[in-house]
């Protein structure tokens, strides 16, 4: 980012010995769903009570929230319990109702920030406002997306600003409901490092077996919160009953999580820290110096079936490569998810190289 103005240190002045949390339910359901939520995260770590109030949904005849009555519910909780409350809001209109009821942080959920031209008109909706504004990241992964939505805020005097790591959406069966592509946050954190980034590892797991594992792998890289889907009876939940947990499980997590430092030690650790990086470089070389290798018998590859007129894609050839790739990473302790992604962009690159050849 080219915007050297100092933004608003919000984050800090919550005075935490922890990272900031975000609960509640994922839906606001019933007036007495909402408190009783609420009272029970008093006595957690929770600085803040969220609750979905308006659900954009993928397919229309799911809950779609109970709209603006649900805020009243989230004041009241508010009233009660001293917690901040946080909501969603997807166009003009939800700004405008948010800010009447006094709702403390409002976010931008993934499905509007792929629209620049929603994100344009509730960016207009919040100019100068006083309040914290969340943005999670765009459905697809597409960063530039997301740091547009984070600069038309700025450009309307918005400066209590963070950033929410949800994941993203994929074809097909993932390991998780939205795959974390963590490369893309940390990008973002390069880009942004003044900003705070935040996860939601409800929405990245889509199962609640997996939360605590994203959230410590989240505060190992660094992250300064944690919005996590909670709800005093999940599995009757009316929307994402799978990926909830209660109060006493969210104390749970967040007492086991531990927080690392984020700076080496130079007196006691640099040295060692500095020999371990240098191994990898060296490892890094390697790699590269082989996948370079590779390629040329690619490309070797490619000028036999250009004289012999045989197509570039043979099919059996991959999955025979794939099916030993795979089976390789398993003996090694390497992910299958790694190992699928990893060698789909090998072959991708082997496949452009002898394009070129053939086609030349």
């Amino acid at each position: 980012m080219q915007d050297n103005k100092i933004k608003d240190n919000w984050i800090n002045k919550f005075g935490l010995s922890h990272p900031l949390l975000i609960a509640g339910p994922c839906s606001a359901e019933t007036e007495e769903q909402v408190l009783e939520v609420a009272h029970q995260l008093k006595n957690t770590s929770t600085s803040i009570l969220r609750a979905g109030i308006w659900k954009p949904r993928t397919r229309p005849g799911n809950f779609e929230g109970v709209g603006a009555i649900g805020l009243k519910w989230l004041q009241r909780a508010k009233e009660e319990t001293g917690l901040l409350i946080a909501t969603e809001v997807a166009n003009a209109n939800h700004v405008e109702l948010a800010l009447e009821h006094d709702v403390d942080i409002l976010w931008i959920g993934a499905r509007t920030t792929v629209s620049p031209f929603v994100v344009q008109e509730i960016a207009q909706a919040m100019k100068g406002i006083d309040k914290i504004v969340l943005v999670k990241n765009p459905v697809n992964p597409d960063l530039a997306l997301w740091e547009g939505a984070i600069e038309r805020l700025y450009a309307q005097n918005i400066n209590k600003i963070g950033a929410i790591h949800r994941g993203f959406s994929t074809y097909g069966q993932n390991h998780y409901r939205n795959n974390p592509e963590w490369q893309i946050p940390i990008d973002f954190k390069n880009n942004f490092p003044d900003v705070p980034l935040l996860i939601d590892p409800s929405h990245i797991a889509g199962n609640r077996d997996k939360i605590a594992y994203l959230c410590q792998k989240a505060l190992d890289l660094n992250y300064e919160g944690m919005m996590i889907e909670t709800h005093p009876n999940p599995d009757k939940a009316w929307s994402d009953a799978k990926q909830q947990i209660t109060p006493q499980r969210l104390q749970e997590i967040t007492e086991n999580l531990r927080v690392r430092t984020a700076k080496v030690d130079q007196q006691l650790s640099a040295e060692v820290l500095e020999k371990l990086r240098t191994k990898i470089d060296i490892v890094d070389d390697k790699i590269i110096d082989l996948l370079a290798k590779r390629m040329a018998i690619a490309s070797e590859i490619g000028e036999w079936k250009k004289e012999n007129n045989v197509s570039i894609l043979q099919v059996e050839r991959w999955n025979q490569v794939l099916a030993r790739m795979l089976g390789l990473g398993e003996e090694t302790n390497l992910s299958e998810t790694f190992i699928l992604r990893l060698y789909k962009a090998i072959h991708q690159e082997s496949i452009n190289h002898q394009n070129k050849i053939i086609n030349k």
